[in-house]
């Protein structure tokens, strides 16, 4: 009996399902939600690809590299500077957030 192969062959076979941007870099399968009126693209970012640290908007905290987490914006006159990287549960509360945010003397203001 031969051992299994682990790695993938070359060739067609090993090309990455998932889409890739014009960067080259891979994300996730892309959804719309609707909130608060307006259309929203809504991506799924892996751990792997997670490679710089965001603050959620919904819970106000810090997102660390490495994190598996979301990326909404506005599907229609959006820019890049209006992406939001958010939580996955904060995401799926933002409609029982309040939109005041209450920060501690101590926290920083970023």
């Amino acid at each position: 009996m031969s051992p299994r192969r682990n790695r993938p062959r070359g060739g067609a076979a090993s090309q990455s399902p998932l889409p890739r941007d014009e960067s080259g870099m891979r994300y996730g399968l892309e959804s719309t939600e609707n909130w608060q009126g307006e259309e929203w693209a809504v991506r799924a970012v892996g751990g792997g690809a997670a490679a710089k640290h965001y603050r959620c908007p919904g819970c106000d905290q810090e997102i660390p590299p490495g994190v598996p987490h979301l990326v909404a914006w506005p599907r229609f006159g959006a820019g890049v500077d209006d992406r939001r990287h958010w939580h996955k549960a904060c995401w799926n509360a933002r409609d029982r957030r309040s939109a005041r945010l209450q920060r501690s003397r101590n926290a920083p203001r970023y």
